[in-house]
């Protein structure tokens, strides 16, 4: 009796889980997966964290953007006071104003906070990220960009909000050096301008996923609040 009680538990934990993840495929420009946290949460304005996935889970197939990032360390057991957004892009670069399409129809339709709209992303969406912030510094309150890279053109207004730029020292797919480039424009711009450049030793391209189950990430982004 004990044992199916427990098996029934795990059951209705799970079931649960899944409840508060959901897919968007028809309103956007871009599909995304939105998973809500605690009700408690909800009940308040939510802040809101945009998640922006690699090359490799480019598609039409929205089950990819699960395999890693902020929605696998959710199902892992992680718990993000935040509405969490997971969109698809299927090719080539990602698109801000594509990106901002999903973030407004976000707040739209769910109650947001609009002074804590984070944005964060690795390798083509660390790019993505910045793309995004650089175009749309207005729209949101800090962002986090791994294993990327950005557009020195957008520096100025990058240098607007908080950022956190990390990249491994041992990445051969997107070179370190992308990631100093940016930051060192940011700062050529506004040497105070609230940027943290962290190199993690031993990094390259895929273990810096990790980031994404530690909480550090996600204290850093919800601590940042527009004023």
């Amino acid at each position: 009796m004990k044992t199916c009680f427990i098996i029934l538990f795990c059951l209705f934990s799970i079931t649960l889980t899944r409840a508060q993840l959901q897919a968007i495929t028809d309103k956007t420009e871009y599909p995304f997966y939105i998973n809500l946290p605690e009700q408690e949460v909800l009940d308040q304005k939510a802040p809101v964290i945009i998640f922006l996935h690699g090359r490799s889970l480019s598609g039409t197939n929205l089950e990819r953007v699960r395999r890693y990032g902020v929605l696998k360390a959710i199902e892992n057991g992680k718990k993000i006071p935040a509405i969490v957004v997971a969109p698809q892009l299927p090719s080539g670069p990602w698109d801000p104003d594509k990106v901002l399409n999903v973030l407004e129809y976000v707040q739209q339709n769910y109650n947001t906070d609009p002074s804590r709209i984070y944005v964060c992303g690795m390798s083509l969406g660390g790019y993505g990220t910045l793309h995004f912030a650089g175009k749309y510094a207005d729209k949101i309150t800090a962002a986090v960009a791994i294993c990327g890279g950005g557009n020195v053109n957008d520096a100025c207004k990058l240098a607007t909000i908080p950022l956190w730029i990390q990249h491994g020292n041992k990445d051969f797919i997107v070179p370190l050096s992308e990631s100093k480039k940016i930051v060192k424009a940011i700062k050529a711009c506004k040497p105070d301008a609230d940027v943290t450049f962290t190199i993690i030793p031993g990094g390259n391209h895929s273990n810096v996923e990790n980031i994404f189950r530690k909480d550090a990430v996600y204290d850093w982004m919800l601590k940042q609040v527009r004023k």
